[in-house]
């Protein structure tokens, strides 16, 4: 299908910017959903919106990947046999490196103080200990379950193409995450599939000249699980911006 505007992009206007707002400022990683399907022609339209992300001189150079049914359970079988397989032996490791760094060789301030906060808060509503690996783990899992969503998405990207291309990959997710919600659905973008694109690719038949971007949990939230009830925090507008006389 292909969704169109009834008028021209520059004469447009929002007519409910309350529900654009909404749209955003509800968007968060839902960590739990319900076992209810999404139909196609919903994941259609989401994509079809999603398209429409800016891109470097239109290069629009997302692949996206959807997983549902047998072959969504096929990858899950597979990424939380691996996952266990690492953790009961760490030298595995190397076999399972990210294909590029999504997060820095050394963490400084502000950073890692948000990572930590981002990571204590959550299971801290868990009540997961510190240290406690078994339950730890079970959550990491978790990921590798897609949350129970009964969609998976995997996006790949064209390795000749350059930095700025995953930049603009961002918008994409961003957009599709959006265009989610203003459909009654809930995500959560996962760079936790990362370590295991040699599992993921060949999965989902992807090409050689492609590489790994993230993959993303889709779905109805489950709004009754504890866990959808952690928020993370944001930084004010008026703290990172500055104004330039």
């Amino acid at each position: 299908m292909s969704l169109s505007l009834t008028g021209p992009q520059v004469g447009t206007r929002v007519d409910d910017p309350g529900s654009v707002d909404a749209a955003i400022l509800s968007r968060f990683s839902t960590r739990a959903y319900l076992p209810k399907a999404v139909e196609t022609s919903v994941l259609q339209e989401v994509l079809e919106l999603a398209a429409r992300a800016p891109s470097g001189t239109n290069t629009q150079p997302w692949k996206v990947y959807v997983l549902q049914g047998a072959a969504r359970e096929a990858l899950v079988a597979k990424a939380c046999a691996a996952h266990d397989a690492l953790a009961a032996n760490p030298a595995l490791a190397s076999e399972y490196a990210e294909t590029y760094d999504y997060y820095p060789e050394k963490w400084v301030s502000p950073y890692i103080d948000r990572r930590r906060e981002c990571g204590f808060g959550l299971y801290g509503v868990l009540g997961i200990g510190k240290g406690d690996k078994a339950l730890m783990h079970a959550q990491q899992q978790k990921n590798f379950r897609f949350f129970d969503a009964p969609v998976g998405l995997m996006f790949t990207i064209d390795k000749v193409m350059g930095r700025g291309s995953l930049m603009d990959y961002g918008m994409f997710l961003q957009t599709l995450m959006v265009a989610a919600r203003s459909r009654g659905l809930h995500t959560c973008p996962q760079a936790a599939w990362n370590g295991f694109s040699k599992i993921i690719l060949p999965h989902v038949g992807a090409g050689d000249n492609e590489m790994l971007v993230c993959g993303m949990s889709l779905g109805y939230a489950d709004e009754s699980a504890l866990v959808n009830t952690f928020q993370t925090t944001r930084v004010k507008a008026q703290d990172f911006t500055h104004w330039v006389a």
